[in-house]
């Protein structure tokens, strides 16, 4: 059993309505096939229980993240069964139930930290979550913290800020259903994601 996760209702309407709408029009305007990466990967790693190079590779490139970096080589030189078994840790740890998904979070995050390339930064790593659970975790990028941004909700830089942005979500996901909505984490990723990418009004 998933240990519960109680979280406030963080909007009020009109804040609300601006994230709902900016969740609509994400599917008004993504078209139904972009995320078929991701499923095929999420049903792999449920598979194996663990994520490899070609995993990472195919996630880099849903996620339209730069392979031309120093961090790409040196994972690349790695043996895929290392890699594995570092990212394994994280797997368990985003699906622990015994830890709420802010937990599971930030302990999943950690446990990423020790591949090249994932020492900062959370934008693939919470990808890599995604994939691991993707019924519990969501992606944080530059344009959901302008997301929250636009909502007035701050999430700072600190460390441990995948954890800290989940708890948000969770409190996201407690709002939707205050207004009558049921939203998954990634309903709720996605609702940021275009709402940070509209000019501000």
């Amino acid at each position: 059993m998933t240990a519960p996760d109680t979280a406030p209702v963080l909007l009020g309407p009109a804040a609300w309505a601006k994230l709902l709408n900016a969740h609509t029009a994400y599917f008004t305007e993504a078209g139904p096939s972009y995320d078929e990466v991701l499923f095929e990967v999420a049903a792999r790693v449920g598979t194996s229980g663990s994520i490899g190079k070609a995993d990472i590779g195919a996630l880099l490139f849903w996620k339209r993240l730069r392979a031309d970096t120093r961090w790409v080589r040196h994972i690349m030189n790695l043996p895929d069964h290392q890699v594995r078994n570092e990212t394994r840790t994280a797997v368990e740890a985003a699906n622990d139930p015994d830890l709420s998904t802010p937990d599971a979070a930030a302990a999943g995050r950690l446990a990423l930290s020790s591949l090249p390339g994932f020492k900062s930064g959370d934008a693939l790593a919470s990808a890599l979550l995604l994939a691991a659970a993707p019924d519990r975790m969501a992606v944080y990028d530059t344009r959901a913290q302008k997301g929250l941004k636009e909502l007035d909700l701050e999430l700072t830089a600190a460390r441990g800020r995948y954890g800290r942005y989940m708890g948000i979500v969770e409190g996201l996901k407690a709002t939707a259903l205050h207004y009558g909505q049921t939203w998954t984490a990634r309903d709720v990723d996605l609702g940021l994601y275009s709402l940070g990418g509209r000019k501000s009004s």
